[in-house]
């Protein structure tokens, strides 16, 4: 999942970019409304954490300026309990609203609530094989075996998963899963394939996780590998 939280409060917004990497996902920052509305406008993101109030632009700004042209799921954070303020929001294009201070674990429910909603139309569980990739519990299975991942080894196997059979770069995958755009950070990509690899293919057969030599990395069920997984 890739979010952007648009808040000025330094500790919340490092609080809950701490707490949502954590779970897996690549947050970016803005602290005030005008940087929010320009990574808003130039990036993609699956859901968006909007304070109303901010400097420069406030929250309801970013909002209409947003819905000009995008349809981003969008959570707005408000310090203050008025009715008003709830009602202007949802009417000018707000998809869910959190008064502070609100619970981490309600903020990530909520979250998780919208990007189903916005991929209604894909599958919950993925299955390459033998292997099943359950989005919602964040859980892994080779057969009825449970894979112990960390949370960006589950989001790699994620990525690779909805992408079965496809050949993904070292670059696309750094930017999908660490929300990295530079070629110099391919080695955190190759460190994390390599233990991927021993979890969900080690013991296991038929081998899935796949090197493509010069190419990337394709997850899908084939017989032409080698021990290490490479096709030659």
């Amino acid at each position: 999942m890739k979010l952007l939280i648009v808040e000025d409060e330094i500790k919340t917004a490092d609080y809950l970019r701490k707490g949502l990497t954590e779970q897996g996902c690549a947050v970016d920052l803005a602290h005030n409304g005008i940087d929010g509305q320009h990574l808003a406008l130039q990036q993609d993101y699956d859901v968006i954490v909007l304070d109303v109030m901010l400097p420069g632009l406030d929250g309801f700004s970013v909002l209409r300026s947003l819905r000009t042209i995008k349809q981003t799921p969008v959570i707005m954070l408000t310090a203050r309990d008025r009715i008003e303020d709830r009602v202007k929001g949802l009417h000018d294009g707000a998809d869910d609203y959190l008064v502070k201070p609100f619970s981490f674990l309600e903020l990530l429910a909520r979250l998780q609530a919208l990007t189903r909603r916005g991929r209604a139309q894909e599958p919950v569980q993925l299955r390459v094989g033998n292997l099943r990739v359950d989005l919602i519990s964040r859980k892994a299975y080779r057969d009825a075996t449970r894979i112990d991942l960390t949370a960006k080894e589950f989001s790699l196997l994620a990525v690779l998963a909805r992408r079965k059979g496809e050949i993904i770069s070292k670059t696309a995958i750094a930017e999908l899963v660490w929300d990295m755009n530079f070629d110099s950070n391919v080695n955190v990509v190759e460190v994390a394939i390599k233990r991927l690899r021993a979890k969900v293919d080690a013991g296991h057969s038929p081998k899935l996780l796949h090197t493509i030599r010069g190419m990337g990395y394709v997850l899908e069920v084939r017989d032409d590998t080698t021990a290490d997984g490479s096709v030659e």
